[in-house]
């Protein structure tokens, strides 16, 4: 039965040969169809020869269709984060403004002035478009930009410190994220690492003993990633400045998330600010420009004069240079901080300043919609997380859908809510949202799928529906 079966499978060049398939091949290439073609066939084969029956004409060309988009399809591909993790490292993190976005698409489909002087008519310098703004961002001398944080402490180590000693306390010679550490960034560049202090209390005198002829800076790194409670003791940056001037040393502060607002006006702790390590004497401030600054990734410089020339002067300032549509998005993210609008229009400050009244309506509108489907859906509080290694701990309060349970979910805030069970449980749900289109992520906690509207953008709602809809099995 098989053998025959088989044999009634048509051929390569016959299906090639049909309309629908040449449709096909103007759409994708001949490449890509002859590849999917023979891709549906090996499944049908595997089918038949474990007892299946053969696929009719019309389901061989639906295979073809679907193996010929898997091949197009794009890997990197937008995704709808309702998560309620704010920056997300495994989802991009931030999110970039429409003017980012917009800027970024001027400069990258056409020529542009990226190191063009127009007014003189001669060669500039790609960093004039940013060091500006920075500095009257943060109040800095100058300022450079290089393609994220890690690449900007160790450009500054290397520029300032190769061969030679650089301080550090010992509770924050950590590890940031994808297992990066920071003596091995310390390392790399050529600097040697001297740790002071104990992990949880570090005094200006440890720093004060470990000064010698080699020494070559004083590193303060932001502990952005965790938390220490307790039995501890860390020293003022504007002590360890106080110390450098006396030594002559500089000091370099590696803040991390780069945050330009007060997180604590939003109901968060504080975090510290580009602006306070400058205002406090900080010889260079290193930090991000996709976390908390809400743009795209970049590691961004700011400080002293002099040092930032030297950084900008070393080899190494070529291999880690950004590029022009980076450049774009950030001056057009800067400019939003400096027109006192970035709450409303970078989308991480959107999110985290927005009302819990307005992520209360909207959750309330998406748990009707699946009301109306046949789909339980309750309405419970939750917490938002900023997330990207930044404010560790610290949430904000939001409303979150409840779109299913497992049999065993007992949330008393979603009693009642088991909208699918079995294999059309939340593992189920959640597993069909992410391999939708588009697709969706959502969390599950205590057996309970939850979708929370403070990270989907408004934009974002009605894709959000139908993707839900589609896994849900309701249309």
């Amino acid at each position: 039965m098989s053998v025959d079966a088989l044999r009634r499978l048509p051929s390569v060049d016959r299906l090639l040969q049909e309309e629908a398939m040449q449709a096909l091949v103007a759409e994708y290439g001949h490449a890509a169809i002859v590849e999917a073609i023979r891709a549906a066939l090996d499944e049908a084969r595997q089918a038949i020869q474990a007892g299946a029956p053969p696929p009719g004409h019309s389901a061989l060309r639906q295979a073809v269709i679907v193996q010929a988009e898997a091949l197009w399809r794009p890997t990197l591909r937008p995704v709808i984060n309702a998560s309620g993790v704010i920056i997300h490292t495994n989802l991009g993190r931030a999110l970039l403004s429409r003017a980012a976005l917009a800027a970024m698409q001027a400069v990258g489909g056409g020529y542009s002035n990226l190191e063009f002087d127009l007014s003189l008519g001669e060669r500039g310098s790609r960093y004039s478009h940013v060091v500006g703004l920075l500095a009257r961002l943060v109040g800095a001398e100058s300022a450079l930009v290089v393609n994220n944080n890690a690449a900007a402490v160790l450009l500054a180590l290397s520029a300032l410190a190769k061969g030679k000693e650089v301080i550090v306390s010992r509770g924050q010679a950590v590890e940031i994220g994808g297992g990066f550490r920071i003596p091995d960034v310390l390392r790399q560049s050529g600097a040697r690492l001297v740790e002071v202090g104990t992990t949880n209390r570090t005094r200006l005198a440890d720093y004060e003993t470990a000064i010698g002829p080699k020494t070559a800076a004083l590193l303060r790194v932001h502990t952005s990633n965790f938390r220490l409670i307790g039995f501890t003791e860390s020293v003022p940056l504007s002590d360890l400045v106080a110390l450098g001037q006396r030594h002559r040393l500089p000091v370099l502060d590696d803040l991390g998330s780069g945050a330009l607002l007060d997180t604590a006006a939003f109901g968060l702790a504080h975090e510290p600010m580009v602006q306070e390590s400058i205002a406090a004497g900080a010889s260079l401030v290193c930090f991000s420009g996709d976390k908390l600054l809400g743009g795209p990734q970049a590691g961004i410089i700011v400080g002293q004069q002099a040092l930032v020339e030297k950084l900008r002067r070393h080899p190494l300032a070529r291999a880690v240079r950004v590029d022009k549509a980076t450049l774009a998005g950030l001056q057009a993210t800067l400019r939003h901080y400096l027109r006192g609008e970035a709450t409303v229009q970078v989308p991480v400050w959107r999110m985290i300043a927005l009302p819990l009244a307005e992520i209360e309506a909207r959750a309330g509108a998406w748990a009707t919609r699946l009301g109306e489907w046949g789909v339980p859906a309750s309405v419970v509080d939750g917490q938002s997380t900023v997330g990207g290694g930044s404010l560790p701990g610290e949430t904000l309060p939001t409303r979150v859908v409840v779109v299913a349970s497992d049999e065993k979910g007992t949330d008393k805030g979603a009693r009642g809510t088991r909208g699918t069970r079995g294999k059309g449980g939340v593992e189920e749900v959640a597993r069909r949202l992410r391999t939708g289109e588009p697709p969706v992520v959502g969390r599950i906690e205590r057996g309970l799928l939850l979708l929370d509207p403070r990270t989907v953008l408004p934009e974002e709602e009605a894709g959000l529906l139908a993707a839900l809809r589609r896994a849900l099995g309701k249309g």
